[in-house]
């Protein structure tokens, strides 16, 4: 609401009854119901003093120790039994080895194991497809070769305007 500047005093009065009527109406709810909301704020108060207790719960007897269970042999690393550990498809040795032998700024190691890994499909490095992006085009192949043109059919020789920006217009040029 904008302030108005020209406020006369019957305005001026007006205001100051309304304040002075909300200021007493305020004091009469006080004095009628401030001492009962004291009292139920202090009810609340230790209610929630009184809640605050740690429980406790009753201890429960453990149980007698059973037999110990029998542990399946471990396979070897290098086993061929069909499981899968993981996502990833296990690094090809020679791959690994990209990572021990230089250093990274100078386009070996880390760097040349990373380019040589984003190289690969998704499907030579996952068993399954790990994300929904994945789904699209998975085991789709290698894309077809696509045919371009030595030179495009169409030519701009400049983006900008022969005549300049405040050239005449031709006549034939008006839309009727």
């Amino acid at each position: 609401m904008a302030r108005q500047l020209n406020v006369d005093t019957l305005q001026q009065d007006f205001w100051k009854e309304e304040y002075l009527k909300e200021l007493m109406l305020r004091f009469r709810w006080h004095q009628r119901y401030g001492a009962s909301v004291k009292a139920r704020q202090e009810q609340l108060r230790q209610r929630r003093q009184a809640t605050k207790v740690p429980l406790k719960l009753p201890v429960l007897p453990s149980p007698a120790p059973g037999p110990p269970a029998e542990q399946p042999p471990e396979e070897p690393a290098g086993a061929a039994g069909g499981t899968q550990e993981g996502e990833m498809k296990p690094v090809a040795p020679e791959v690994r080895q990209l990572l021990y032998q230089g250093v990274s700024q100078d386009g070996e190691g880390r760097r040349r194991y990373l380019t040589r890994r984003t190289a690969c499909a998704p499907e030579e490095k996952y068993y399954t497809p790990v994300t929904t992006n994945f789904v699209y085009g998975w085991q789709m192949g290698e894309p077809g070769k696509v045919y371009v043109p030595p030179s495009p059919k169409c030519r701009i020789e400049s983006f900008f305007r022969k005549n300049g920006a405040f050239s005449l217009l031709d006549p034939r040029d008006v839309a009727m």
